[in-house]
């Protein structure tokens, strides 16, 4: 198979477009042949060590196919399957091991490429709008990066639970994104605290931050008493420590550090969750923006890409 294999940490270039063996499954895995594998920032940090896997490595986990093999012990999917999964292991390849428990089927009429688009970033915006926050009708939530691929996902499901959503972008392009996925309101960064107290009169319910150390600050400031700050991510670097008594300082304020595995730690919530978020892109509730495909020998250009914020929506690797 072909495969982006990551030798050393670093910077997009140690992507490397190489041969390697083909992987058998064993017990537990399946094996599929990829149709499209999604990029996200969760690979950016593995490439960069922030998040450190065993080296050599290839980078990916969310991929959609065709299943072709399966371990000894598997009996819920067979060869032939079309299927998904966010915990792909080296999804950056013509071929992928998945944990047979981890695997989702696709509706029918659903593309491989829509749930390669969809499946981490939409899990992850049904735990963060269900049941991390549960958004409720007329909450007032701020979505950063409103019109990237989470951003607008975000959007979406905060406006079918009924909310006024407020979002942040960069440029008058990534605005009008915003507001065709629903948004409200949709401001700069700059000021952006200020902006959300002007619309709101005493600040949002709930922040949904994937941005870190440049918009943290914001975010608190941003909230009402008792608002909840959700940290998702950290795509303009990692928060620094700081002092617990400025969310008592701030209101009583919450703030939580998620992360998907821990809302899809069961195969009955991850089936849940998936159920929801593929049903409502098979039946067009829910819109999802593919900015770009790459080939797969071309990872290096989408890491720039991804990192460089010239894209809105959803990247993708295709074999």
């Amino acid at each position: 198979m072909r495969a982006i294999v990551v030798s050393a940490y670093g910077d997009s270039s140690v992507l490397e477009y190489a041969d390697r063996p083909d992987p058998v499954p064993g017990p537990g895995q399946v094996l599929i042949e990829v149709a499209a594998t999604g990029v996200n920032f969760i690979d950016v940090y593995h490439r960069e060590g922030r998040y450190p896997l065993p080296l050599p490595l290839i980078p990916g986990s969310e991929a959609a196919g065709t299943v072709t093999a399966v371990g000894p012990d598997v009996t819920d999917v067979v060869p032939g399957d079309r299927v998904a999964s966010a915990s792909a292991i080296g999804a950056y390849a013509t071929k992928a091991l998945i944990p047979a428990d981890r695997v989702v089927r696709l509706p029918d009429g659903l593309s491989p490429d829509l749930a390669a688009a969809v499946l981490l970033q939409g899990l992850t915006a049904h735990y963060l709008t269900h049941s991390t926050y549960a958004v409720r009708t007329g909450d007032d939530v701020l979505v950063h990066a409103a019109a990237g691929g989470m951003g607008l996902l975000l959007v979406q499901m905060a406006k079918l639970r009924g909310a006024r959503v407020i979002g942040t972008v960069s440029s008058p392009e990534k605005e009008k994104l915003a507001r065709q996925a629903g948004a409200d309101e949709v401001i700069g960064y700059e000021g952006f605290p200020e902006a959300v107290k002007e619309i709101t009169g005493s600040g949002v319910h709930v922040v949904y931050d994937g941005v870190g150390a440049a918009t943290f600050e914001g975010s608190l400031a941003s909230l009402r008493p008792r608002g909840m700050m959700a940290l998702y991510g950290a795509a303009s670097g990692p928060v620094p420590p700081f002092d617990p008594q400025r969310l008592n300082a701030g209101g009583s304020l919450f703030l939580t550090r998620p992360t998907l595995g821990h809302y899809t730690a069961t195969r009955e919530e991850l089936l849940s969750r998936a159920d929801d978020v593929l049903g409502w892109v098979a039946s067009g509730a829910l819109k999802v923006r593919v900015s770009e495909r790459y080939p797969l020998a071309e990872a290096r250009r989408a890491h720039d890409d991804l990192e460089g914020r010239r894209t809105t929506g959803k990247l993708l690797l295709v074999p």
